[in-house]
């Protein structure tokens, strides 16, 4: 399998990609104060920055995918360490918030999902620099193109608001919810 036959592939991906990060830019220009303003959360220019990341490394894999010649391997190594370093700027970033109380590690879940398709995408994409005809490196990458479209939807959607229905999120609400509904009698006799 060549960078040629996953052509549709990536002709499909750029537009998919295209389309979010114009809708990304919408979103947060609803309500700029809210993502990016000086009174918002370090967790919400986080999300931000993650979600623009993730669509954008989907992206320019799928454009590069698409130039005649080219295979995707060095486009995939480039951009997997641009985000490798988005990730380590991150965490920079958060440690202050993270220390001072605003901000718990548990919200940090997106980045470590970057950083694992990153460090992926790194190796994939030097196993294609080194084999430009391995179609299981190039499925891998194709397949983290998809991943990266996943954690940047996921990512937009709790930075607009939305619920959290992650299954852990939601048992961990309805454990709380209990808890609060039983009075402080029945807490003390357990």
């Amino acid at each position: 399998m060549t960078t040629a036959a996953a052509h549709a592939f990536f002709t499909t991906s750029a537009e998919v990609a295209g389309t979010l990060i114009g809708l990304l830019f919408v979103a947060i220009s609803v309500s700029p104060e809210r993502i990016l303003g000086p009174d918002a959360s370090e967790i919400h220019g986080l999300r931000a920055g993650a979600t623009l990341t993730a669509f954008t490394n989907a992206l320019a894999v799928s454009l590069f995918g698409l130039v005649p010649g080219f295979t995707v391997g060095p486009t995939a190594t480039i951009v997997a360490i641009v985000g490798l370093l988005f990730i380590v700027g991150a965490l920079i970033r958060v440690v202050p918030a993270w220390r001072a109380g605003r901000m718990k590690l548990g919200a940090l879940g997106f980045l470590v999902a970057l950083l694992a398709v990153f460090v992926i995408q790194l190796l994939a994409g030097l196993g294609l620099d080194r084999h430009e005809s391995d179609a299981g490196d190039l499925q891998t990458i194709c397949v983290l193109v998809i991943v990266c479209f996943l954690i940047g939807i996921a990512s937009a959607w709790e930075l607009i608001g939305g619920q959290d229905t992650a299954l852990s999120h939601v048992l961990i609400e309805r454990l709380q919810a209990r808890r609060a509904s039983r009075g402080p009698e029945e807490e003390e006799e357990r």
